[in-house]
């Protein structure tokens, strides 16, 4: 259902006031999602705020593993309280509107956490390549300044990023119908209603998401190859164990990651749907940040022992 612009504004030649789609038409299934998203959020936001805090406790996790592993549980809690929120009130209430203001806030907090993840992503798989590849010079090679400079570039570049995505977004001109086919401020959908020519704007989408999404998972599909072959020529078992073991909870979660972010940004545009849209965009605010925390609690003993002294449990 489209809305008429004059629903949101008079006598204006660009939208002040954008509303989201409905998800659906049936109460009883808007009900069921909001239920299920609140609740994964609930559990996003508590598994990461714990495993910040358990790392930040534990002097033994001050190593620069758990250093980015606390930068990236923070920056998943900014990341889904961007958007969910607001999806989970346009779900149980009519009052779908957001501001023209609200949404480029929204817009550039969606991309500054979106784009310093995977900058941090890339930074966690050039740890454990120098952790196992270079273990002689590791702690020298990845100091503390060394890891923070790493963090401060990833956040850095997040927000360079999302300055300029959402200024660039947000000097078009938005004439109607005013209702994003989305449940948050993304750039496709928001360029579907924009008047003029968006040519530019969409070159500038697809080059950013090519230097920041592709040029970061080259990196790490790098640094894993090598990881790969050091591995393979380990002559104890238990050592290739030891290695892969460290490795396999980020993998994972870079493929959760990258899977549903590049299956958004980097598909041709004709081959984009706003259902498909919608579900991947789910999958990669909601469900990920869930599961991250979940994933790296359940298969690292170190963080399950940091996770038991925080909340003063014992090993039964």
């Amino acid at each position: 259902m489209t809305v008429n612009c004059s629903l949101w504004q008079e006598n204006s030649l660009s939208v002040k006031r954008f509303a989201f789609a409905k998800f659906s038409e049936v109460p009883g299934e808007c009900f069921l999602l909001f239920t299920l998203i609140l609740l994964m959020f609930l559990v996003s936001l508590t598994g990461n705020a714990l495993i910040a805090l358990a790392i930040c406790a534990s002097p033994s996790l001050h190593t620069p593993m758990y250093f980015f592993l606390a930068n990236l549980s923070l920056l998943e809690i900014g990341y889904t309280s961007s958007v969910i929120p607001k999806m989970l009130q346009s779900l149980v209430s009519e009052a779908r509107g957001i501001s023209r203001e609200g949404c480029a806030t929204q817009m550039f907090f969606f991309i500054f956490f979106g784009i310093t993840e995977c900058c941090l992503l890339a930074a966690m798989a050039f740890d454990r390549y120098m952790a196992i590849c270079s273990p002689l010079h590791y702690a020298t090679r990845m100091s503390r300044g060394v890891c923070a400079h790493l963090a401060m570039v990833s956040w850095a570049m997040g927000c360079i990023v999302g300055l300029g995505q959402t200024n660039f977004i947000f000097s078009l001109n938005f004439c109607g119908p005013c209702e994003i086919n989305h449940f948050f401020c993304d750039l496709p959908p928001l360029l579907e209603l924009a008047y003029g020519d968006t040519s530019q704007n969409e070159a500038a989408i697809f080059v950013a998401a090519v230097l920041c999404i592709s040029s970061p998972f080259l990196l790490i599909i790098s640094s894993y190859v090598r990881i790969l072959v050091a591995v393979l020529m380990m002559p104890s078992p238990e050592g290739r164990h030891k290695a892969l073991s460290t490795c396999s909870s980020h993998l994972l979660v870079v493929t959760l990651f990258y899977g549903s972010t590049s299956a958004t940004y980097l598909r041709p545009k004709a081959s984009h749907s706003p259902g498909m849209d919608k579900l991947l965009a789910l999958f990669y605010t909601a469900v990920t940040s869930m599961l991250n925390p979940i994933i790296y609690s359940l298969r690292n003993k170190e963080v399950k022992a940091a996770l038991r002294r925080t909340l003063g449990l014992r090993k039964s």
